[in-house]
């Protein structure tokens, strides 16, 4: 069955005309894709064959975080999923011309020859505003989309964002610009503890009200909400507590980032099929915060230190979910696809879907937590 679209090699022509090997069976899938989908569901993959048991069903955008794939790219086209490359430039080649030009053609000569349907760009460094960086980020966007939907008809750009447009992480970029320039803002509602100005504490990766605070943010700046694709995690935090209080607060050793004296740093990341092998044998099962409205739970280690685990499940994902469908974004997406226990064991089985069902929008779960 997964090799009926990678059996063949036959020779086609890129979008540009110069000569490429199509590894598909049928030769139409080395065409790009162009089919808009009403919900975007955006899919980073990080490598491997994971992407086999994904949910292909709900699938529209796969950016290719991992080692070339040419089955995958085959098996997304036959089901009309775009496959994208991922963009990683350093600024000290994006403030200058030539490097930025080079960088873009070369880029776009690559999703060409390997039949992929547009760019993610993912910088994700700090940046001063109305600086030299500022202004050549700007353009890398703006550039890199007109040079793609010029080679590539029906190609897709996006650009990575945080999760707040208020310079998170020292990310102050031109997000209104940004936005006019490209497809897709994907917004990384995640990491949102990347800088701690508070308490110390371990709290959720990702809090719903702070969570769709962001996005009234990012739309009053005028940027269209169909430009907008809400990311989520498939990922949690394992904080190592200093101190546990009765109240379930746990004191997490100071770690600062970009400024700020404390962060998620202080925490280990954890794939959620490592914590659903967990939350079972931890010492309070699945506990949920009413106020950040997301799951997590208390475990010892070996050595008899406490650990506070906060995470996202099919509840919370589900509940943000609503509001992309309620708000009319563009879509969804998670980091990462890989990150799911895809074994043929029953309840991991059942766990996996329910992760993927969480991402189709159901408007009246947030209408629950409004009233």
């Amino acid at each position: 069955m997964w090799f009926s679209v990678f059996v063949a090699a036959v020779v086609s022509l890129s979008p540009a005309g110069s000569a490429a090997v199509c590894p598909c069976a049928r030769e139409e899938l080395c065409q790009p894709v162009q089919h808009e989908h009403e919900l975007e569901v955006f899919v980073f993959d990080v490598g491997g064959k994971k992407w086999k048991s994904y949910d292909w069903s709900k699938v529209t955008t796969v950016a290719a975080f991992g080692t070339y794939d040419a089955e995958l790219m085959c098996y997304a086209h036959s089901k009309g999923a775009r496959f994208v490359l991922k963009g990683d430039v350093p600024l000290s080649d994006v403030v200058d011309d030539a490097k930025r030009a080079a960088w873009i053609k070369e880029k776009v000569n690559l999703a060409k020859t390997q039949f992929m349907d547009g760019i993610n760009l993912d910088i994700e460094q700090a940046v001063e505003q109305s600086s030299p960086e500022y202004y050549a980020l700007t353009a890398l966007v703006k550039e890199t989309t007109d040079v793609f939907h010029k080679e590539i008809p029906g190609s897709q750009v996006s650009f990575d964002v945080a999760w707040s447009p208020k310079c998170i992480d020292k990310r102050c970029y031109d997000y209104t610009a940004i936005a006019n320039s490209c497809d897709l803002l994907f917004v990384m509602s995640y990491d949102e503890q990347s800088q701690i100005w508070g308490d110390c504490i371990a709290m959720a990766n990702a809090p719903f009200s702070q969570t769709l605070a962001a996005y009234d943010q990012y739309v009053g700046m005028k940027i269209d909400p169909k430009k907008l694709v809400m990311g989520v995690p498939w990922y949690g935090y394992d904080y190592t507590c200093l101190s546990l209080s009765q109240e379930g607060i746990c004191t997490i050793p100071k770690v600062p980032f970009r400024g700020a004296p404390c962060s998620d740093a202080s925490g280990k990341q954890k794939p959620y099929r490592t914590m659903m092998k967990q939350v079972n044998t931890s010492i309070s099962g699945r506990l949920w915060d009413e106020i950040q409205l997301a799951p997590y739970y208390n475990y010892k280690d070996k050595d008899g230190k406490l650990h506070q685990v906060w995470y996202d499940d099919p509840e919370s994902i589900a509940l943000k979910a609503a509001y992309v469908g309620q708000q009319g974004l563009r879509g969804i997406g998670m980091w990462n696809g890989n990150l799911l226990d895809y074994s043929d064991d029953p309840v991991a089985k059942k766990q996996s879907a329910d992760m993927w069902n969480a991402l189709i929008p159901n408007q009246q779960k947030i209408s629950v937590i409004a009233s």
